[in-house]
């Protein structure tokens, strides 16, 4: 495992299939002109033509995609503000990213929540086509070396964040970076790279060691932060921020000391469906080009995050 790893979430995490939540966007188009049985080609010539001209994309996918009207999507969606539900609506930025690529695509992006440790795995037993649910790419998970990545996957990169300390507001135990952390009680999400990245610096605290609190959701971290259980949660910057400003309308958290390691979140592909990783490429790089991307990171106060180029297996 490299340094890099142990200091960025195993991208994210949750099992189960429960609750397929399709994102809006998908342009599943019937054909609007002649659609008698009669009309020359066919019905079904006029709305497989249509759903071309309106997707460019849509050739670029794989057949059985395309029959299938739908790539599903195993995700976290317990992460504020990359995804997590308001209500019964899936809401932030991989949904938003997830409805703009759909409209280059032409099929329909259904997420399914899941445990993060199982999303991986989910994918290379055919549960899910991809993963999207701020996953750090990593050469661990590439080549199935992480628990989380039994079996690996290729990944397309869509944006970049590290680590950060999130703390009581008042910093009340004058927390300004990991080796602050020693003899403290700390929370991070089971699976991920801040989880390990909790373990390394504990080991080196010495007999002042890290009391660790290891959540199966990130929003278990933070209320135990909120609940005084402990004294700080690692987790993914974005997220940091997000509990920053939103949580007590900005009076009951805040961030302290810099991001740490920033890397590629990658949207994980199977390593035997290159068809379709090349596709969710192209898309991902439709949208930055046309502006869509921007506005999706802008919405969610994430510009910091944002990338020129959607590149593959770029992380380390």
């Amino acid at each position: 495992m490299t340094a890099r790893f142990t200091r960025r979430h195993s991208a994210r995490r949750r099992l189960g299939a429960a609750g397929a939540i399709a994102v809006t966007g998908a342009l599943l188009l019937t054909g609007c002109g002649d659609q008698t049985d009669g009309a020359e080609g066919g019905g079904d010539s006029v709305e497989q033509e249509e759903k071309e001209n309106a997707a460019p994309l849509f050739d670029a996918l794989p057949k059985e995609i395309q029959d299938a009207g739908v790539i599903n999507v195993g995700s976290d969606i317990a992460y504020p503000p990359i995804e997590f539900f308001e209500g019964e609506e899936l809401k932030g930025i991989d949904p938003g990213l997830a409805e703009a690529m759909s409209e280059q695509l032409g099929v329909e992006l259904k997420f399914h929540d899941a445990t993060f440790d199982q999303l991986v795995i989910g994918l290379n037993s055919d549960r899910y086509d991809i993963v999207m649910s701020a996953m750090t790419d990593t050469k661990e998970r590439q080549e199935g070396q992480s628990a989380d990545a039994e079996g690996g996957a290729d990944f397309v990169d869509y944006f970049k964040a590290g680590s950060a300390l999130l703390v009581e507001k008042g910093n009340p135990e004058k927390i300004q970076s990991l080796e602050d952390l020693c003899g403290l009680t700390v929370a991070a999400q089971r699976g991920t790279a801040n989880e390990e990245l909790l373990k390394q610096q504990s080991e080196q605290c010495g007999d002042d060691e890290i009391k660790s609190f290891i959540a199966d959701k990130d929003t278990d971290s933070v209320t135990q932060l909120q609940t005084g259980r402990v004294q700080a949660v690692i987790t993914d910057f974005p997220v940091a921020i997000y509990n920053e400003k939103t949580a007590g309308g900005g009076d009951r958290f805040e961030v302290v000391g810099d991001q740490i390691d920033a890397a590629p979140y990658g949207i994980a592909v199977s390593k035997d469906d290159t068809e379709l990783r090349d596709a969710i490429q192209q898309a991902v790089q439709a949208i930055i080009d046309n502006g869509e991307y921007a506005e999706v990171l802008k919405e969610w106060n994430a510009e910091a995050g944002a990338i020129e180029e959607a590149t593959v297996n770029a992380g380390e």
